[in-house]
């Protein structure tokens, strides 16, 4: 188990709250206090030589943001726009970043007992972008580190947080 995950411990995740959403046939969930508002998707304008994943930009109120289809990144198969697509807009150290999700579903509190540390596991999404997994009844929630994420080398969308 990473040293994350074991020093987030159960602390402070207690009684924080995460926005559902799906990818695929898994539910997500992310920090609720990165998420700025979530829209339906709307078509984007696509940047020359940007990575297939970031989609391209929108004018967000007068700021362009780049949009990222989390479905693309993790290789979740060929992406579908329909009614129940949204964007997530999250704020991460106060940059504006769009992801594309299939839908979103809920705001769940999650109490210690129901984060369990992430298993080691060979996947496209890797447990170093993982809090934990946070269960609920018979739903289980991948739990992302949605900061670590999107400023993560291979997304290239945020500089370095600040350790």
């Amino acid at each position: 188990m990473s040293d994350a995950i074991q020093n987030a411990g159960n602390h402070d995740i207690a009684g924080r709250e995460f926005l559902a959403f799906t990818l695929g046939k898994e539910e997500y969930g992310i920090d609720i206090l990165k998420v700025q508002e979530i829209r339906g998707y709307e078509a984007v304008t696509r940047i020359a030589n940007a990575p297939e994943f970031i989609k391209g930009v929108i004018n967000l109120r007068g700021i362009i943001i780049p949009v990222v289809d989390m479905r693309i990144k993790f290789k979740l198969g060929e992406p579908v726009y329909d009614q129940f697509t949204v964007v997530i807009i999250l704020n991460i150290n106060g940059r504006v970043v769009g992801m594309v999700v299939d839908s979103v579903s809920d705001v769940t509190t999650l109490t210690p007992d129901q984060v369990k540390p992430a298993p080691e596991m060979g996947t496209a999404f890797s447990t170093e972008y993982m809090i934990g997994l946070g269960t609920i009844d018979e739903r289980m929630l991948i739990l992302v580190d949605i900061d670590k994420l999107m400023s993560s080398p291979e997304m290239g969308l945020i500089d370095k947080l600040a350790a």
